[in-house]
């Protein structure tokens, strides 16, 4: 088997797990240890992406109920909907894209998982 027909059933045998993932904290602790025992590099990309993405979302979060502006509440979720979609769609495509603005960042801050 060469490495692009590996990286091909890694995709697929990781697909599920990577998925999993994005479905908010729960996701991403089935999704670890659905992913412990096999290590899969295409789920373990997407765990990284959906653990970062929601450690974010909880901290911004926190940050901006101190205030009572609408504009910010939406914008708010706007950014967060575009890019777990942006996340989720890539897991299911099969493709290891970072998140936009900060999913290298979660790379390089989660390479430990």
């Amino acid at each position: 088997m060469n490495d692009i027909e590996q990286e091909k059933s890694d995709i697929e045998k990781g697909k599920i797990t990577a998925i999993t993932s994005y479905i908010l904290i729960v996701g991403i602790l089935i999704a670890l240890s659905m992913n412990a025992e096999s290590k899969n590099k295409f789920a373990s990309f997407h765990i990284k992406q959906a653990l970062g993405l929601n450690l974010t979302f909880i901290s911004i979060g926190l940050l901006i109920s101190n205030f009572s502006n609408m504009q910010i509440y939406i914008s708010f979720w706007v950014f967060f909907t575009v890019l777990w979609v942006f996340g989720i769609l890539s897991a299911i495509k099969g493709e290891n894209k970072a998140i936009p603005i900060v999913g290298n960042l979660y790379q390089k801050l989660f390479k430990s998982f």
